[in-house]
C-alpha cells in the first residue's frame, strides 16, 4: 500500500501527464531499445514506428496515476495487458528495467519539474503497480502451463491447411508438431505467433485473434495481409506468413490468452449482435461458429462491413451458416461495391440503419460485440450508445495497442 504522501504526489503529476504523457513514453522506448536491444525481440516494430506503442503506454501510465488511490479500478486493464504480456514471454525480470527506464524519461522530459521527490513518489508508485502485474502474469502463467493440453512459452505447430479467404486475407490451420492435445480456449481470444523473417535482425511476435470454435484438433487463424503505402511499410509479419508460409511450414505459437470473449457456458439465452469491419471478423466468426455449434436456438444477428466482395472474408460460410439455422440473422455492408456484388447496405453501418434492422427486444436485452479498425469502432461504439445499448451489454476488441473509442 502506498502512504497518503505518495499518494498525493502521485496525483498531482496528473495534469503534467495529460500534456506530457507521450513525450515521456516515446523517450522511454527510445531509451529502452538503446541500452537493452534484445528486448526489440519481444516488441512489435510497427507499433513502435507508429506511435501506438507509445500512445498505449502514456495512456496506461495516466490511468495508473489519476487511479492511484484506488488501483483496484485499474485491474480490468492490469488484466487485459497481462494476457497480452504472457503471450509474449514478458516476465518478471523485465519489470525492474521498464520501471528504471520510465524514471529516467520522466526525468529527460520534465527537466527541473522532476524534483527528487516526484521521482521517488513514481519508483514507489510503480514498484506496487509492477507487482500487481507480476501476480496477475504468474497466475497467467500457469494456468496456461498446467491446462489439459497446455504449455510454457512456445511451441512448434504445423500449417497443414492455408487458405485464401478474399483478395488479401488467408487462413492458417496449425496442428502441433509433437501430435499431442492442444489447449482449449474460448471464442475470441487469441494466440501469439513467432517468427523470425529472412534479413531481419530481430524476432518478430504478433497476436493473431482464433478464427474458429474452441474444440477442434487445430487452430486457425485468419490473417490480412497489411499492404504498404506512403505513410507505413507493408506488415513484416502479415506478407511473411502469406508470402513465405505454406502448408508443411512450422510457426512457433504460445497458448490462447485475451479477455476479449464470449463464454457460452454462462447459460445466457440473451440476443446476440456480433460487428465486424474488415479482418476484425475474425474472432466474430469463432464467437458465431461456437454459438452455432453449442447454442443454436440463440438468436444471433451478425453484421460485417467490407469495400466490396473482392476483400470479404468468409462470405460464403455465413451465408451458409444463415441459410442452414434460422436464428440466426446476416448483413452486408459494401462502403464501394463492385458490379454485381451482393450486399444489404452501401454506405457505413449508421444509427439509422442499425434501428432499421435491429429489433427493439435485441436492443434492450442482446449483447454486443464488435471489432475493427479504430475509426470503425469508435464509430459503431457510438452509435450504440446513441441506440440505448448499456455499456455493460457493449463489449469489443482493438487491434494493436488497447486504446479508449471514447476518445
Amino acid at each position: 500500500m502506498l502512504n497518503p504522501s505518495t499518494i498525493a504526489i502521485i496525483k498531482s503529476t496528473v495534469p503534467v501527464l495529460e500534456v506530457h504523457g507521450t513525450a515521456i513514453t516515446s523517450r522511454f522506448y527510445e531509451l529502452l531499445f538503446t541500452n537493452h536491444p534484445e528486448l526489440l525481440n519481444i516488441f512489435n516494430h510497427a507499433n513502435q514506428r507508429q506511435g501506438k506503442q507509445s500512445g498505449a503506454l502514456a495512456n496506461a501510465v495516466y490511468a495508473a496515476a489519476a487511479n492511484i488511490d484506488r488501483l483496484e479500478q485499474i485491474i480490468p486493464v492490469v488484466k487485459q495487458i497481462g494476457h497480452k504480456h504472457r503471450a509474449l514471454g514478458i516476465k518478471p525480470e523485465h519489470y525492474p528495467i521498464v520501471g528504471e527506464h520510465l524514471l529516467i524519461a520522466i526525468k529527460d522530459v520534465l527537466g527541473d519539474a522532476a524534483t527528487d521527490e516526484i521521482i521517488g513518489a513514481w519508483a514507489e508508485a510503480y514498484g506496487v503497480i509492477a507487482d500487481a502485474f507480476i501476480g496477475v502474469e504468474a497466475e497467467m502463467y500457469a494456468q496456461a502451463e498446467e491446462q489439459p493440453g497446455g504449455w510454457e512459452g512456445f511451441r512448434k505447430f504445423i500449417v497443414t491447411r492455408k487458405v485464401q479467404e478474399s483478395s488479401v486475407i488467408s487462413s492458417f490451420y496449425l496442428r502441433p508438431a509433437d501430435g499431442q492435445a492442444i489447449a482449449s480456449f474460448l471464442p475470441g481470444q487469441y494466440i501469439t505467433v513467432r517468427v523470425n523473417v529472412p534479413g531481419s535482425a530481430n524476432t518478430h511476435l504478433r497476436h493473431y485473434s482464433l478464427s474458429d470454435a474452441p474444440g477442434q484438433d487445430y487452430y486457425r487463424i485468419t490473417v490480412k495481409q497489411e499492404a504498404g503505402s506512403d505513410s507505413q511499410p507493408a506488415g513484416i509479419v502479415s506478407s511473411y506468413l502469406h508470402n513465405h508460409v505454406h502448408v508443411g511450414d512450422a510457426l512457433e505459437i504460445s497458448a490462447p490468452a485475451g479477455d476479449f470473449t464470449l463464454d457460452p457456458t454462462a447459460g445466457s439465452e440473451a440476443p446476440v449482435v456480433l460487428i465486424s469491419g474488415g479482418v476484425g471478423l475474425t474472432p466474430m466468426v469463432s464467437m458465431l461458429n461456437t454459438i452455432v455449434a453449442q447454442q443454436p436456438e440463440r438468436p444471433v444477428t451478425y453484421i460485417h462491413a467490407a469495400l466490396n466482395s473482392e476483400l470479404h472474408a468468409m462470405q460464403g460460410h455465413i451465408a451458409e451458416l444463415t441459410e442452414q439455422h434460422a436464428p440466426l440473422t446476416s448483413y452486408v455492408i459494401y462502403e464501394s461495391p463492385s458490379t454485381g456484388d451482393h450486399y444489404d447496405h452501401q454506405g457505413f453501418i449508421d444509427l439509422a440503419w442499425l434501428k432499421s434492422v435491429l429489433p427493439t427486444a435485441t436492443v434492450n436485452t442482446g449483447e454486443f460485440y464488435f471489432c475493427g479498425p479504430t475509426p470503425f469502432m469508435k464509430a459503431i461504439n457510438l452509435a450504440l450508445k446513441q441506440l440505448g445499448v448499456s455499456t455493460d451489454r457493449i463489449h469489443y476488441e482493438f487491434f494493436g495497442p488497447a486504446g479508449s473509442l471514447e476518445a
